[in-house]
């Protein structure tokens, strides 16, 4: 006998007293979760994302089409980066403004290698405004879910109103369950036995999300 025959032998003998006419489990639990708590406007919902993320120690910016691109630019200067990681499909105008070395997501390069990027730019599939979490679902604006992990420093761009949701329940009706999905609330961080915050160890360092209106 394997061990896998053990596991299921195991599983079978726990099963062994259900009756063969109980509900299934997904029938059994109700759903009835809230959609949102609390009726808002849609200005009152991205507000609430915007302290959300700030809550959770991200940086929040807003800005209009006219005035992402000088945006980005300073931003890279601040952080001091002369290489930045983009998605094969994220708008060039974002970063047209910055002066700076753009490396294109690709399967060939290590995490050595973006280790060294110092940031990189995405937009989002979704943002939810309850919880101050941006949500990537690895689409071509977006690049697979390594780019957003390595590089110390992270500008994320939500597209306001249409990415912007009130609750986690109608997050997951626009999100493809098969798609890798990385639910990111504030940069990196974690605590020690002593609860003493570091931040930056499984992720960016420094997150700023840029609310594009219109």
């Amino acid at each position: 006998m394997n061990s896998r025959e053990r596991i299921l032998g195991r599983v079978r003998r726990a099963l062994a007293d259900v009756p063969p006419d109980e509900r299934p489990y997904e029938e059994a639990v109700p759903r009835d979760y809230l959609r949102e708590h609390g009726k808002r406007t849609v200005e009152e919902t991205v507000e609430l994302l915007a302290e959300n993320l700030a809550d959770y120690r991200a940086i929040v910016h807003r800005a209009d089409a006219e005035e992402l691109p000088l945006l980005v630019m300073r931003l890279l200067a601040a952080h001091g980066s002369q290489e930045a990681v983009v998605p094969p499909e994220l708008p060039p105008w974002w970063t047209a403004a910055a002066d700076l070395v753009r490396i294109h997501d690709r399967a060939a390069d290590t995490p050595q290698r973006l280790d060294r990027v110092g940031s990189v730019v995405t937009g989002c599939a979704v943002a939810i405004a309850e919880t101050g979490t941006v949500v990537l679902d690895g689409s071509p604006d977006q690049g697979r879910r390594r780019i957003s992990l390595v590089p110390d420093h992270h500008i994320c761009v939500v597209r306001v109103p249409e990415q912007v949701v009130a609750s986690v329940p109608q997050a997951l009706e626009r999100l493809d369950p098969t798609r890798p999905l990385t639910w990111i609330s504030g940069p990196s961080a974690t605590s020690d036995i002593e609860l003493d915050r570091v931040e930056g160890v499984h992720g960016p360092r420094t997150l700023e999300v840029i609310l594009l209106d219109g």
